[in-house]
């Protein structure tokens, strides 16, 4: 079976790019739906506003004074706007189109939902509002993982099963990807949530998986050092499946359930990936410290 850049076999990487696509794209249209279906119904559109623009919600009085200063006539509009955005691109990444213009500029996109957010941490300074209390980088983890998701899936390709490659005869996988490279990117934006979850267990609004503290930290280790990366995989993603089923609400509505876990798909998706292909084979945690005992041997003065 072919190789490529003496990695894994083509099909594996195709069908990891397919997983991966997939998984992300299943964030964007769950959101988007759930968005829009509140935007759209007068009885609940004020609700979703406030919890955006308000003092409890996402978006911080600088890019409120930056957004509606000219550029948008409404918050409604805006939202509005970028909802469809996120419900079509998702429908598109599922479907293999436009794939790599999408996952590129969701790469930086989603760092725009870590700057947006209100956060006060200033010692001695009483919060008399309801607001975010822990560093955006924190609460917002899930999201910075999802850059490097993009980001991944940019340098990789479409994969399998995509519009990209039927209607433009694109590459499933992009000539010149060396899974090398991109598992350590995806090991990274696995394990910093994981980690995240763990070490700031308890803090306000810091995402923990419903999972406690001495299974994440030892799961972002092993992730994050690249050894048995693949039963990490599949760990990963049992705790993904784990979260899913501690937010079900019989109480609510479908897609109100699948917007409570829906960045979750992608870091399922993940896991598959781990398990499939590995997580490359740079910066592996038993292979570094080789280099470092390789070096001090080579210093070591030879004994007459």
């Amino acid at each position: 079976m072919a190789q490529i850049e003496n990695g894994p076999s083509a099909s594996a990487m195709e069908n990891s790019a397919l997983l991966l696509r997939v998984g992300l794209g299943i964030v964007f249209v769950i959101g988007g739906i759930s968005k829009l279906s509140q935007l759209l119904d007068p009885a609940r559109e004020t609700k979703i506003l406030e919890s955006y623009w308000g003092s409890a919600g996402y978006v911080n009085q600088f890019f409120v004074d930056y957004l509606f200063s000219g550029s948008w006539p409404s918050e409604w509009l805006f939202l509005t706007s970028l909802s469809t955005f996120e419900l079509v691109s998702g429908v598109c990444l599922i479907l293999g189109l436009a794939v790599r213009p999408l996952a590129l500029i969701y790469g930086f996109l989603l760092w725009f939902f870590v700057m947006a957010l209100p956060v006060v941490t200033t010692p001695g300074v009483e919060v008399t509002v309801k607001t975010f209390t822990s560093p955006a980088l924190l609460v917002q983890v899930r999201d910075i993982a999802l850059s490097g998701m993009m980001f991944t899936l940019f340098n990789l390709g479409p994969g399998s099963f995509s519009l990209d490659g039927k209607l433009f005869g694109h590459p499933a996988v992009r000539a010149g990807a060396r899974w090398d490279n991109l598992g350590l990117l995806l090991r990274l934006s696995m394990a910093v949530p994981l980690l995240v979850g763990g070490f700031f267990a308890g803090m306000a609004s810091i995402p923990t998986f419903a999972t406690p503290a001495w299974i994440l930290i030892p799961l972002g280790l092993v992730v994050l050092s690249g050894e048995g990366i693949r039963y990490a995989g599949f760990a990963t993603m049992a705790v993904m499946l784990w979260y899913m089923g501690n937010k079900l609400n019989m109480d609510k509505s479908v897609i109100a359930n699948l917007n409570g876990f829906k960045r979750e798909f992608a870091f399922f998706a993940v896991g598959g990936v781990f398990a499939i292909l590995g997580g490359g084979r740079l910066y592996k945690a038993i292979a570094g410290i080789n280099r470092i005992r390789a070096m001090f041997a080579k210093e070591r003065p030879e004994q007459p």
